[in-house]
């Protein structure tokens, strides 16, 4: 199996153990971190490993290979059907050196995600990996960085522009730009796109992008009572 199958898993149990809780049925990283998270085995007394991990107003995004049967006690908030693409090509940057942004531009990042919604994004999520931004008379116009990292593959998400902003090639330089870096230090980028994305998709593959299997993100929390 490749990491990629399972990388919230992989992420958890490796590079990105410090920010897990959980134990070896189910595990997800710290809430102010990101929501997701994933199970060693679907079975009843994994998801009750997993209602445990949930806060009682909370919820966690699960990743799989295909839609989950989850048992009573789960109501589910949202699912959709995600590609997942991988860049195995050396992909080459334009456009100068972005800003690097850093727990100051929290604020900021956080607002930008919430208006344009690339994904889920917390207080701590800048914890994950290398952030980067494009700013315009002071006010940050675009953003990208790193999220999950497992075996030797990082994954670059929170590829978002103000609206005010588009169509002048930020998300493709801020992708080309993370793609470079991450290669540069011997590992591959991956990332995941909604599959009804088609305009991302498309500017991913004409970065050199393949696309390499399909998915389903399920958020979900406990029912009430």
């Amino acid at each position: 199996m490749s990491p990629l199958d399972c990388p919230v898993w992989t992420a958890l149990t490796s590079d990105h153990r410090a920010l897990a809780v959980g134990g070896p049925l189910a595990i997800r990283y710290t809430p102010e971190v990101a929501p997701f998270a994933a199970l060693a085995e679907r079975t009843p007394t994994a998801f009750a490993a997993l209602a445990a991990l949930i806060p009682a107003d909370g919820w966690v995004m699960l990743h799989t290979p295909d839609v989950p049967a989850l048992p009573e006690g789960f109501v589910v908030h949202r699912q959709a059907p995600l590609l997942q693409m991988v860049l195995e090509r050396p992909v080459v940057a334009d456009g100068g050196e972005p800003l690097t942004l850093g727990e100051a531009d929290v604020p900021e990042m956080m607002d930008l995600a919430g208006r344009t919604q690339p994904g889920p994004f917390g207080r701590r999520t800048i914890e994950l990996g290398h952030y980067v931004g494009l700013r315009d008379e002071g006010r940050l116009a675009a953003m990208a960085g790193e999220r999950m990292r497992c075996g030797g593959f990082v994954e670059i998400s929170a590829v978002c522009v103000d609206p005010d902003h588009r169509g002048r090639g930020h998300a493709a330089r801020l992708t080309a730009h993370l793609a470079q870096r991450i290669q540069a230090a011997g590992r591959t980028p991956f990332l995941h796109v909604l599959a009804e994305n088609a305009p991302a998709i498309a500017l991913y593959e004409k970065l050199g992008f393949r696309r390499r299997a399909g998915f389903v993100i399920t958020a979900l929390g406990k029912a009430a009572g």
